[in-house]
């Protein structure tokens, strides 16, 4: 079990450090606020499967001291869908980055949050495809520049928030790594939260993302997380509705949870109830 005083190296495989990610990336705030969410949680770290795809934000799986599966781009999701099913007793946590959660993945994004399994899927949105050298994901949004759009992208964004609502989860938040405290509380909740879970954080990448967009460097970005975030239902928003909201927008507690659905018909199979 976690030692009573916060101990980072506690819950990391030290021999992969230091990380391979850019400095100035967020993802590594993202790390600490789940580890802190999980200390605090009180939660056995040998009871945690960690299951991620390919990107930047999938390395997460290889630095925890967890049980992990580093799987294939995109499919993360099917793989520790099996895993619940298997060992529905294990807190099963999935981060992805918005390409691998929202492209290849998103058909099993959509199906995980219908299906209300226990996983707590934190999508690290960082608007772009960082790893594989700075193509536009399906988050970058309309006229962003990126390798594979140097005239400026002409593709919509998708809201994953209002995506997810709309399949199903239900749990779903969004905070920015700027928001490192929101964020830890958010993931706390998002874990304890029996179904499917969504916790969108806004993650900078000054590598490819704001470079090619002219955002600055890593602080500038934090500060535009700053500056243009607010809490839910803010007052701000009637003078700028175009600020992003953060918190929680899905609570729903009653909907059924699916690997418990299934042991019922496990149950009444077994019964020879037809």
């Amino acid at each position: 079990m976690a030692t009573k005083e916060f101990d980072f190296k506690y819950y990391i495989r030290s021999r992969f450090f230091p990380h391979i990610w850019c400095p100035g990336c967020g993802h590594g705030i993202v790390l600490g606020s789940l580890l802190r969410a999980i200390h605090e949680l009180g939660l056995d770290k040998n009871e945690i499967v960690m299951t991620s795809g390919i990107g930047c934000s999938s390395r997460i799986s290889g630095y925890v001291d967890f049980h992990s599966l580093h799987t294939i781009h995109g499919r993360a999701l099917t793989f520790a869908t099996g895993v619940k099913l298997a060992k529905p007793g294990i807190t099963a946590i999935v981060p992805m980055g918005d390409g691998d959660a929202l492209a290849i993945g998103g058909n099993h994004f959509i199906h995980a949050a219908r299906r209300n399994i226990d996983i707590t899927a934190i999508v690290m949105n960082n608007r772009i495809y960082g790893m594989t050298g700075g193509q536009f994901s399906p988050l970058s949004g309309l006229g962003k520049k990126a390798t594979t759009a140097p005239f400026s992208t002409i593709d919509n964004q998708f809201d994953v928030v209002e995506l997810a609502k709309s399949a199903g989860a239900s749990f779903v938040a969004r905070s920015t790594v700027f928001h490192a405290t929101e964020c830890k509380d958010l993931l706390k909740k998002a874990i304890s939260h029996k179904g499917f879970s969504v916790v969108e954080i806004l993650s900078q990448c000054p590598t490819y993302y704001g470079r090619k967009n002219k955002q600055g460097d890593a602080v500038q970005m934090m500060e535009g997380f700053k500056t243009n975030t607010v809490k839910l239902g803010s007052k701000k928003l009637e003078k700028n509705p175009d600020l992003i909201q953060r918190g929680i927008f899905v609570e729903d507690t009653q909907k059924a949870e699916y690997c418990e659905a299934y042991d019922k018909i496990i149950a009444t199979a077994m019964k020879g109830d037809a």
